[in-house]
């Protein structure tokens, strides 16, 4: 189970949630049908234990400064990234309790705006039903957009880490880690951001890495990046503002996963144990990468 702080989920967000969504299903990905937030955002979801794979996009423009969290408004945030270009718009770091963990990031140095929360109906497998709840605290980031965060509680985790909604028949099951795009004028503010939740970080090839209770998160430059990974999409090296740009997932049966990617048709390598999507701009210009565990 992850906890405070862990990598939860960085919502991937782009202009055609379905296209996304039938490539990921196509990859062996479990994805929950199309839902619909009262800020103007769709979302679909892959589950894993504790964390989450999400798609967004925007269903509804005249919604998206619905339900403001102080001066922050989820929906008009994903918007205005979304105009920029395709990508992670926002991070949901997970949370145990939202309040005392926005206290602390707060005394980290992080803005808190405000809080959110929310509930939608559920079905279970079984058939009962329930309400789901959930807690947000949203820390934007001002100087580097894309890197704002928000605080994820779930109070009714039965309803949402459902075991059979978590089988992925590519065997995918949870974040080894995620990468954050920095180049060297901005690796020492963030450096010093990160530290304030999970101490010093440790020298890695091209940056820094910080252990969270639900991956590695790691801050690499472009050549660092690439030269892991494969080249940037145009579209991220035009901005070059600080951003998520890589996902690190789990899986546990290399044979399933890979008869997965086969059937789906998209472009992959295998380097040794990891296999690696070869076109990010598929998936949000951000690559996807998966890691034996």
């Amino acid at each position: 189970m992850n906890a405070s702080f862990g990598i939860d989920h960085p919502l991937i967000a782009l202009h055609d949630i379905n296209a996304l969504r039938d490539r990921l299903i196509s990859m062996g990905f479990n994805m929950t049908p199309i839902g619909k937030h009262p800020w103007g955002t769709s979302t679909s979801l892959a589950m894993f234990q504790g964390c989450l794979l999400e798609i967004m996009g925007i269903y509804d423009a005249t919604l998206i400064d619905e339900v403001p969290a102080g001066d922050f408004h989820f929906g008009r945030h994903v918007y205005e990234n979304l105009k920029q270009r395709e990508g992670v718009a926002l991070s949901a770091l997970h949370s145990t309790n939202s309040i005392e963990d926005a206290a602390f990031a707060e005394k980290a140095g992080f803005h808190l705006a405000g809080h959110l929360e929310f509930g939608r109906d559920v079905t279970l497998p079984d058939g009962s039903g329930g309400r789901t709840k959930t807690s947000l605290a949203l820390l934007p980031n001002r100087t580097y957009p894309r890197l704002s965060l928000f605080l994820c509680q779930q109070h009714r985790p039965e309803l949402i880490y459902v075991p059979s909604w978590m089988g992925h028949p590519n065997s995918v099951h949870g974040y080894a880690g995620a990468t954050v795009l920095a180049e060297l004028d901005d690796m020492a503010p963030l450096i010093d951001q990160f530290s304030g939740l999970y101490g010093d970080p440790r020298s890695v090839d091209g940056g820094v890495a910080f252990e969270t209770a639900n991956g590695r998160l790691k801050l690499l430059v472009r050549s660092a990046i690439e030269s892991l990974y494969g080249p940037l999409p145009a579209p991220v090296t035009d901005d070059g503002e600080p951003a998520f740009v890589a996902l690190d997932l789990k899986y546990s049966n290399s044979a399933n996963l890979e008869a997965c990617l086969r059937a789906s048709g998209v472009e992959y390598i295998k380097n040794g144990t990891e296999f690696r999507l070869l076109n990010a701009h598929l998936s949000g210009n951000t690559f996807l990468n998966f890691v034996p565990a």
